[in-house]
């Protein structure tokens, strides 16, 4: 069975997006974007930056960051999981982030299984 090493985890709040790949190995978060850091937070309505727009961005900034420490081989999602934890009304924005991830380089694997 292959080893699932890096795995994308989402957090949305009203106002914020982060997604962070991490390291199964040791549980270090090797790339990070969020709405949170000023630079992409003025990029956005502020009272509104929880969307599918700031969902992709964050995806795109992410992605760009996985590529500069050479980590863009295999990122895996349990898209799944991730809807049914933040509610379908955030579905939108996962795939947002997903999408711009694959549009950017990454390879995603979607990971809808009880494993992951």
């Amino acid at each position: 069975m292959e080893t699932k090493r890096y795995v994308l985890r989402l957090f949305l709040s009203l106002k914020h997006i982060t997604a962070n790949v991490v390291d199964r190995n040791n549980g270090r978060i090797v790339a990070t974007a969020s709405t949170v850091e000023h630079a992409i937070r003025d990029a956005f309505d502020w009272g509104r930056a929880c969307n599918a727009k700031a969902a992709a961005s964050i995806g795109e900034v992410l992605a760009m960051r996985l590529k500069t420490e050479g980590l863009a081989d295999k990122v895996y999602i349990n898209v799944e999981k991730e809807i049914e934890k933040k509610g379908l009304i955030n579905g939108a924005n996962v795939w947002a982030i997903v999408n711009a991830l694959k549009k950017r380089g990454v390879k995603i694997i979607i990971d809808d299984n009880s494993n992951g």
